[in-house]
């Protein structure tokens, strides 16, 4: 079950419990969740590719697609209910431009120090940018609407996000029939192999236990986290957007990271590929509008998809730059410095940004 040195950081689930428990410093508490949360998203992707094998690739394949980004979406729910609007909506941001620069750069780097070129298809990754052109025009007709005609109220605005999120939705589930069901045969090269299973299958009784366990896991340590969050960012003197842009955003993903990087060096770019975009498609399309509504079940202040303007261009860049890396259907190690490049500018961007 064990496979991955990420493993290793279990230990720090009863160090995160223990320290909250005893009410210790909030950067201690942080820290030790979000490192506790990093093998529990592994183990969650392990265990769904798993249950793969039993319940056959097409089932399984919507398993992957709706708790690819279940860490992520668990901690957003309960930073949801903490009221924690600003870190939930940073994190949607930063979980997009995470995995488009830097995990499918970090990719890019990692195969192409391999391989001189390395072949992805066209049609897949074609899809997965234009998809995500869609969810960058989604995030801009609320700020736009919101910096042109804010007069109409703020509950105008929360239909019209509410609404949008119904669009992208349904556009989500269309993309499931065409890429499991119409156009399968396209997206044959984005499956995994037994020999990505790191030996046997798991049993089916086995692959559900561990994914009903780790995901209670997660629920837990994401209480913790954001529990730790307010007070930990005004000690490092970070702004809540930044946190989640970066910080969040990165733990949710660290697990996805290391899965797109092993699977570059195996030159199988169509699955790292598969992986940083597909991602980021199911946060924009899927975690987006599962939030929004999320928030009017939990109840108090609805959830938007206002976010600020530097976010959207943050988005919009990024989309775009995919885009131009994946139209000529292969990459080598000097594409994914870019993309690395322009995600550390970012960053830096982010991180002197004004609260």
């Amino acid at each position: 079950m064990f496979a991955s040195r990420l493993d290793l950081l279990l230990i720090f689930i009863p160090v995160a419990v223990a320290l909250d428990v005893l009410k210790a410093d909030a950067l201690l508490v942080f820290g030790a969740s979000a490192l506790a949360i990093i093998p529990l998203a592994g183990l969650l992707g392990r265990a769904t590719e798993h249950l793969t094998c039993h319940v056959g690739a097409g089932i399984g394949s919507l398993l992957n697609a709706s708790l690819g980004n279940a860490a992520e979406l668990i901690i957003a729910l309960v930073a949801l209910r903490e009221g924690l609007h600003d870190v939930v909506k940073a994190s949607l941001t930063g979980s997009i431009i995470g995995n488009v620069l830097l995990v499918l750069g970090a990719s890019m780097i990692a195969g192409g120090m391999k391989y001189e070129r390395q072949r992805f298809n066209q049609t897949a990754a074609g899809l997965g940018s234009s998809l995500l052109v869609l969810a960058a025009v989604g995030l801009i007709i609320p700020a736009l609407f919101h910096f042109t005609a804010a007069d109409r109220g703020v509950r105008i605005e929360h239909e019209l996000s509410l609404l949008i999120s119904v669009v992208l939705f349904v556009i989500y589930c269309l993309s499931l029939a065409f890429s499991l069901k119409t156009h399968r045969h396209v997206f044959a090269g984005g499956s995994h192999d037994a020999g990505d299973l790191g030996g046997r299958p798991w049993s089916y009784r086995l692959s559900l236990g561990v994914l009903t366990a780790v995901a209670i896991l997660i629920g837990v340590m994401s209480e913790v986290l954001v529990g730790a969050i307010e007070p930990a960012a005004h000690q490092l003197g970070l702004t809540q957007v930044f946190v989640g842009v970066i910080l969040v955003a990165l733990v949710g993903n660290a697990a996805e990271h290391s899965s797109a990087v092993l699977m570059a060096m195996k030159n199988k770019m169509d699955l790292a590929l598969g992986i940083a975009v597909g991602s980021s498609m199911q946060i924009a399309l899927f975690v987006a509008p599962v939030l929004v509504f999320a928030s009017y079940a939990i109840g108090g202040h609805p959830l938007d998809l206002i976010f600020t303007p530097f976010e959207v261009a943050a988005v919009t860049m990024s989309v775009l730059i995919l885009g131009f890396v994946s139209m000529d259907g292969e990459s080598h190690w000097m594409e994914g410095v870019m993309l690395l490049g322009v995600y550390a500018m970012l960053a830096v961007a982010f991180y002197f940004l004004p609260a």
